[in-house]
């Protein structure tokens, strides 16, 4: 099957596996209905819903429309909406009884050619189950692809188990590994600003740039996630896969071109380069937090290990802070210190380069570096930190921003991440998506820290909720001469 680059989309069925769960409501549907609204897909293309609830389809329309305007309200408009609907299946199915996968069979077969979208919206323990019932009931065509939400397995060993049952099934270029942050906006420019502007190539590497800083924090706790969320812990359900998929891209080298096998193939150098994290090397390294009772934006907030669905002595880790290496000739000696922590201060994902300072410096200031910030959320923006002369007869500098904030620069609406990544799918266009090559790396660079951690019982030190998490992340950045962006502005 090739790559596609064509932006037009041919007749499809997307069949959305876990129809009713919260990811589809909030999120797919959505995305579905604003690409409809903007006349970007086309006629012949049908959305499937699959869940176990025995509803009809009118019935599953209202509970769609009554879920989806709440998070859409403003966008929302009734004349789309009505013709959207037309485009929605409701099959009420226990995916794990194979002779039920035939009301699916007598939905699809009229239309054999169409591009087919199995959409495994559901826990990665039926992957397996829903990939064979699909294939036993022979559902599976040439122009078919499934795609997988994180968390794909919980170790190597289990990702490589999924992988296995997944190319029983599928051929790997049918297979689209989802990681929703690279279809944001930002990381679309981040691959933009590197590879599009020459003013940043000569400077992206270890002789200009003194440390990259990459935080994923959020303001919520757990919250109703609780028994999923014990049993797999920020490092496995951030790390392994947000911030590694933003370090690839900081990281990786140019590829000879967009390609999405040239795009790939850098990403999977650069986890193969990061230097392991074994033994002591992880107690030094690595920081595991746990947040106590607090309060976040003015709210109360209860301890972790008092969070329903919790275990009371729960070694859970709801904070991570990781100082990375790459070996390699561009990136020798920088540290990369990733972050991701629950009940944080504020919700922010960003990606700080820090410069290095001028050799000498003939201005009577404070030696701050210039920095290049890439915020991706809540709002969207890239800020570079330069110097300028300030107001008045004294020469004295002053730090200004240089910025682009995307609402601002473009009039046309900003795309929610599934938008481009559920199109890029029905295309066959797989940059955006994870090679089974990459979770192998990631996860071969992710086991043996925490396996280091069981080994020594590393106990998470708590943290205040409301707070950027325990004093020991300052510490770890503080070692290397650095210090988080909230610590140095």
């Amino acid at each position: 099957m090739s790559q596609s680059n064509d932006y037009s989309l041919a007749p499809f069925d997307l069949v959305l596996f876990g129809g009713t769960g919260d990811l589809a409501m909030r999120k797919l549907l959505p995305a579905m209905y604003f690409r409809h609204h903007e006349a970007q897909l086309p006629e012949d293309g049908r959305i499937i819903c699959i869940a176990r609830s025995d509803l009809s389809t009118e019935q599953f329309k209202a509970q769609m429309a009554e879920s989806i305007h709440s998070h859409i309200s403003k966008e929302f408009d009734e004349s789309s909406w009505a013709t959207f609907c037309d485009r929605i299946h409701y099959l009420g199915i226990d995916i794990t009884v194979q002779e039920q996968y035939e009301k699916l069979n007598q939905l699809l077969a009229p239309h054999p050619d169409r591009v087919r979208v199995f959409y495994l919206s559901t826990a990665p323990g039926l992957f397996s189950r829903i990939c064979r019932g699909v294939a036993d009931a022979g559902l599976v065509t040439d122009n078919s692809r499934v795609a997988l939400e994180k968390p794909l397995g919980r170790d190597l060993e289990s990702a490589v188990a999924i992988n296995d049952e997944l190319a029983d099934v599928f051929n790997e270029e049918q297979i689209y590994r989802i990681d929703h942050y690279l279809g944001k906006e930002t990381v679309q420019n981040l691959m933009a600003l590197r590879f599009g502007n020459y003013l940043f190539e000569p400077i992206w590497r270890r002789e200009h740039i003194s440390d990259i800083q990459i935080t994923i924090a959020e303001q919520l706790g757990v919250e109703s996630r609780a028994d999923y969320y014990d049993q797999t812990g920020a490092m496995r359900d951030m790390v392994q896969n947000h911030l590694l998929q933003l370090l690839v891209i900081l990281a990786m080298e140019p590829p000879v071109s967009i390609h999405p096998d040239a795009v790939r193939d850098e990403k999977i150098k650069v986890l193969r380069s990061l230097k392991p994290l074994v033994g002591r090397d992880v107690l030094d390294n690595t920081v595991r937090g746990q947040y106590s009772g607090g309060t976040v934006d003015g709210k109360p907030v209860t301890a972790y290990r008092e969070s329903k669905g919790v275990a009371p002595s729960s070694f859970t880790e709801t904070f991570v802070a990781i100082k990375a290496e790459i070996d390699s000739w561009r990136w020798q000696g920088v540290p990369f210190f990733l972050r991701t922590g629950k009940s944080l201060h504020e919700r922010r994902t960003e990606i700080v380069v820090n410069f290095r300072n001028v050799p000498h410096s003939i201005f009577d200031m404070p030696r701050v570096p210039n920095r290049l910030i890439i915020r991706l959320q809540p709002e969207e923006i890239i800020k570079l930190q330069i110097f300028a002369k300030g107001r008045g007869d004294e020469m004295r500098l002053q730090s200004v921003n240089l910025d682009l904030d995307f609402n601002e620069a473009f009039e046309k609406r900003q795309m929610i991440a599934y938008e481009r990544l559920l199109l890029d799918i029905i295309r066959g266009n797989q940059t955006l998506f994870n090679h089974r090559d990459e979770v192998t790396a990631a996860w071969s660079w992710i086991d043996p820290i925490i396996e280091t951690w069981d080994q020594y019982q590393v106990e998470p030190t708590p943290y205040a909720a409301g707070s950027w998490g325990p004093p020991a992340s300052s510490a770890l950045i503080a070692r290397n001469n650095c210090g988080w962006i909230e610590e140095c502005l």
